[in-house]
């Protein structure tokens, strides 16, 4: 008969949470006090009382140089030049659609900053503005970069490269922005037979991979073929194992 070992409970040390991690801070809840050096300068997501410095929201300490902020867990997108996000037409308007982003105005994407279907590059006349609807129309998902942000905090989007355009069949996963870090590219064609883009809006559209890239059609073309099994199921263990 195998020994059995066994040992008395022991107290454990307490650890202390408001032991700074690497000399300060990251994870913070509202009320933590982020520093008490009065050398730095108050940003977002904080608050200055009796000379330290603490945070309003529940989020990720940032420092730039002297400027420290708290960047919220959960709080709408906010662009920046060079994003990629996945959006779906809300409404179609005189020469631009409304894009909604998961931000907190819906962005903005004009129709002088898509490519024309087949790539054909030339300006946009009046016969361009009476078939917008036939390029991109209400409910239609998009795969777009973020070209500019106007004055109120509103994305203005383009389309302008053939890796980006209209989403066909797939499924969208919604997470929370800050769990979209930026990266050198958001396409990614995973070995198990799917594909994935990562929208830095925390939009997530996992679809089966292509067998081949349709670059003459600027974007446009939906493939409704049905879907195999096999990669339905696939598609359906990614988006739980995000959704996880």
């Amino acid at each position: 008969m195998a020994a059995v070992t066994m040992r008395l409970p022991a107290v454990r040390a307490p650890l202390d949470s408001s032991a700074p991690r690497g000399g300060e801070k990251h994870l913070v809840a509202p009320g933590d006090t982020i520093t008490t050096d009065t050398g730095y300068m108050r940003g977002h997501g904080t608050f200055v009382e009796d000379d330290k410095l603490i945070a309003s929201v529940a989020g990720v300490v940032e420092r730039v140089n002297k400027l420290v902020c708290v960047r919220a867990l959960k709080a709408r997108y906010n662009g920046e030049i060079g994003d990629i996000v996945v959006g779906r037409i809300t409404e179609v308007q005189q020469k631009r659609w409304k894009v909604e982003t998961n931000s907190r105005l819906d962005s903005v994407l004009l129709l002088s900053s898509i490519n024309l279907p087949g790539g054909e590059l030339r300006r946009k006349s009046a016969e361009d503005e009476l078939a917008m609807r036939d390029y991109l129309q209400e409910g239609d998902l998009i795969s777009a970069e973020v070209q500019s942000i106007f004055s109120d905090g509103a994305v203005s989007l383009h389309t302008r490269s053939l890796k980006y355009g209209k989403l066909a069949q797939g499924v969208l996963v919604q997470v929370s922005p800050s769990l979209v870090k930026r990266q050198k590219t958001h396409f990614h064609d995973l070995p198990c037979g799917a594909s994935v883009i990562l929208g830095n809006n925390g939009f997530i559209w996992i679809y089966p991979t292509p067998e081949q890239k349709d670059d003459e059609a600027g974007g446009y073309t939906t493939n409704l073929e049905p879907v195999p099994l096999s990669d339905r199921e696939v598609i359906s263990r990614l988006r739980n194992c995000i959704m996880a």
